[in-house]
């Protein structure tokens, strides 16, 4: 038996405590869908009887659930905990925390993102179905009726995030991997949080819309080719529009900061 394994073996392991227990049964219980989104878990002294654990032991389990943003507990209510749905900024800030340990820049995050995204595009052009393709034109209509109904007065900065958010999200989300639209809108959540903190500040609602009208014209075209099937030209379209996109998005110089700066 070498060092490195005697090491191991001599090393102690910890039983997990009673609240790390419960968390991960009702953990479990809402990841299958046995507790879904909106629902009230059982009160707690049903839970106390059920677990057979003391109160504080209880209430500690309901924090792990409530950091990792799996419900929410209302204070002096006499309903008990209300479940949530799993937030993507939750993993988000998980992930950023490590990329930060690696060094990684919000430019890193956004390539990575890039490279998933574009894959997200090429998948959603063998699989998308009509409701897919009417999905993403109601959202190009929403957008172009936002710039056109402009006029002389500010492009609402708000709207245009939200609409250009769900169009990525869509690609995404269609795309039939779940692994990737997941990996992928964790990567977007971090982005948008460089964008709410530093973009948007400086976002000019005010200049000509011909840059707002070529977004919209891209995200056209991606729909036409998503529509016609045409997989490896979604992908490159997607791609290219993502890095001159990215040339807007971090025009602020500050992409080569780690990503831990947006979470501070």
């Amino acid at each position: 038996m070498s060092a490195a394994q005697g090491s191991q073996v001599g090393q102690v392991v910890r039983p997990p405590k009673a609240a790390e227990l419960i968390a991960a049964q009702l953990r479990r219980r809402i990841v299958l869908g046995e507790l879904t989104p909106g629902e009230t878990l059982p009160p707690e002294n049903q839970l106390l009887e059920q677990f057979g654990v003391s109160r504080p032991t209880l209430r500690e389990a309901f924090r792990v659930l409530e950091t990792e943003m799996l419900i929410n507990v209302r204070h002096g209510s006499r309903d008990g905990a209300q479940v949530l749905s799993p937030d993507f900024s939750v993993a988000a800030r998980h992930v950023g925390l490590l990329l930060q340990m690696r060094g990684a820049t919000v430019d890193d995050v956004y390539e990575a993102r890039t490279v998933a995204e574009s894959a997200c595009a090429r998948l959603l052009a063998k699989r998308r179905t009509k409701q897919d393709i009417t999905d993403l034109n109601e959202v190009v209509a929403e957008l172009r009726s936002a710039v056109e109904s402009k006029g002389d007065a500010e492009l609402d900065a708000v709207l245009w995030t939200r609409l250009t958010y769900r169009f990525h999200e869509l690609v995404m989300e269609r795309s039939g991997n779940k692994t990737l639209a997941v990996q992928g809108a964790v990567l977007q959540e971090i982005v948008a949080t460089h964008f709410e903190m530093r973009v948007a500040r400086n976002f000019d609602s005010t200049e000509s819309p011909e840059r707002f009208r070529r977004a919209i014209k891209a995200y056209g075209r991606l729909v036409a080719l998503v529509e016609a099937r045409d997989a490896d030209g979604a992908e490159r379209h997607w791609r290219n529009h993502m890095k001159v996109a990215g040339t807007y998005l971090l025009r602020d110089g500050l992409g080569d900061k780690t990503v831990v700066d947006l979470f501070s």
